[in-house]
């Protein structure tokens, strides 16, 4: 469920492991508090994987996982469906 975790899936699937920062611009009007909280729900129902690499400054990455991969034809299913229907 929420309103931007499919958008964070499918721009996670698209784009491979991305930054925060690109990942906040790429999704408009999404705020921090709420992209903050969809990545960490995501990262436990291990949709997504973050990772941290110990630089200065510390540079953190998001990907799907396989699990999240799995979930692709899924989506692109219901997303035809959907267009199917509309007039």
């Amino acid at each position: 469920g929420g309103k931007w975790k499919m958008q964070i899936i499918c721009t996670l699937h698209n784009n491979g492991p991305t930054r925060y920062n690109r990942l906040k611009r790429s999704l408009d009007g999404v705020s921090n508090t709420v992209l903050a909280a969809a990545l960490r729900e995501l990262e436990t129902d291990g949709l997504v994987l973050r990772r941290e690499y110990l630089e200065v400054p510390v540079r953190v990455e998001y990907a799907a996982t396989a699990r999240c991969e799995r979930l692709i034809p899924i989506l692109d299913a219901l997303g035809a469906w959907s267009m199917e229907l509309a007039p």
